[in-house]
Formats: C-alpha cells, sequence, structure tokens
C-alpha cells in the first residue's frame, strides 16, 4: 500500500522553545514584563493608550530583559541544579511521596529562603537602579545607583512584606513542581507581581 507523503511541518512553538529554552525566556520574560506594567497602567490605572507612560514602561522591559530573562534563568536553572542535586527526582515523584520525601522538602526549603534573599537583596535593588537609569537626565552611572538604593531603603519594609506574602508560598509551589514547569509557572505569578510593582513603584 502506498504512504502519502506530508510536506514538511511549518514552525512550531515547542520545537523552538526546546531548541532555544534560553532566548524562548529571553523573550518571555521581556514581553511579560512589558504586558505587564500596562495592564497596570491601562486596566488598573485607567489610562488610554494616548496617555501610557512610556518610559516607565521601558523600565519594566529593560529590566525583564536583563534581570528575569538572563540572570534569574541562570541562577534558576543552572545553579539550582548545581547547589541541589537532588531536584529532579524530587520535582518528578507524585505529591504524596513528595510530602513523604524529608530530604526533598529539605531541599525545597533550602531553595525557598535562598530564592526570598535574591529577591530581597538582588531583584528589589536592580529594579530600583534600572527605574532610576530610566527616570534620570543624567548619565551619571553613580548617581543611577545612588537614587535606586536610596528608594530601595527607603521602601524596603513594605517591598519585603509584600515579597514574603507573596513570593514564600509561591516558591514553594514553583520549587515542587517539574522542572519544565518551574519557569512558566514563575512567569505567571511573576505578571501578577510585576503589574503589582508597577501600579506601587512604577511612577516617576
Amino acid at each position: 500500500e502506498n504512504q502519502v507523503s506530508l510536506p514538511a511541518a511549518g514552525w512550531s512553538y515547542g520545537a523552538f522553545a526546546k531548541a532555544n529554552p534560553n532566548l524562548n525566556n529571553l523573550l518571555i520574560a521581556t514581553a511579560k514584563t512589558g504586558a505587564a506594567d500596562l495592564v497596570a497602567q491601562c486596566v488598573i490605572e485607567r489610562k488610554s493608550l494616548s496617555e501610557v507612560d512610556w518610559q516607565r514602561n521601558l523600565v519594566f522591559c529593560l529590566f525583564g530583559t536583563c534581570y528575569l530573562g538572563v540572570f534569574q534563568y541562570w541562577y534558576q536553572v543552572n545553579i539550582f541544579c548545581r547547589i541541589f542535586p537532588n531536584i529532579n527526582k524530587f520535582t518528578s515523584q507524585s505529591w504524596g511521596a513528595k510530602l513523604r520525601d524529608v530530604p526533598g522538602l529539605t531541599s525545597l526549603l533550602a531553595q525557598t529562603v535562598l530564592d526570598m534573599g535574591v529577591l530581597t537583596f538582588v531583584y528589589l535593588p536592580t529594579f530600583y537602579v534600572f527605574k532610576s537609569a530610566v527616570f534620570s537626565s543624567s548619565w551619571d552611572v553613580q548617581q543611577w545607583g545612588e537614587t535606586g538604593v536610596n528608594s530601595y531603603l527607603k521602601n524596603w519594609n513594605k517591598d519585603v512584606y509584600d515579597l514574603v506574602r507573596v513570593w514564600v508560598p509561591a516558591d514553594l509551589i514553583c520549587f515542587s513542581v517539574a522542572l519544565y514547569l518551574r519557569l512558566p509557572v514563575r512567569h505567571l505569578v511573576s505578571f501578577v507581581w510585576t503589574a503589582y510593582l508597577s501600579f506601587v513603584r512604577g511612577s516617576k
């Protein structure tokens, strides 16, 4: 019996994402943070497109590219797998088995604590420095750093409180699901978090 020869399949997102995980994450991170800011401005603050602060949107796009797209992928995928070599075993188990896996649960808590440290001492100050750079009329890098760090310290109590409320439970879930779902789940939570951060801290 003759077989019908099907034409070669066209572009596939799944194949692209599998072949280019770094680039895929970079594109998602950039688009997600920019879109989250637009949601904050147009939906929460009820601005029309003509009223959108595009300079503020640029803050989130650049921050999404550099921090979330590059740094976060590097440390949560590459570094975490080296520090916690049992990640794959733990995340591939059923939920019932995970709850009985004491070493795995210990690793889960350690990952959450480490991530909260990164969010508090790297993520937040980096965001404020990026914001300072975009809104600044000066090209003085030292001034960007000083202004950003001052804003970070000024808002420390409220920002860290919000980080703990959102990211501790989110991390416990993110670091429990299968590895291929880790960043997609994180991006989902991060979209909501970024919209909130844009609403409370995005304006000049």
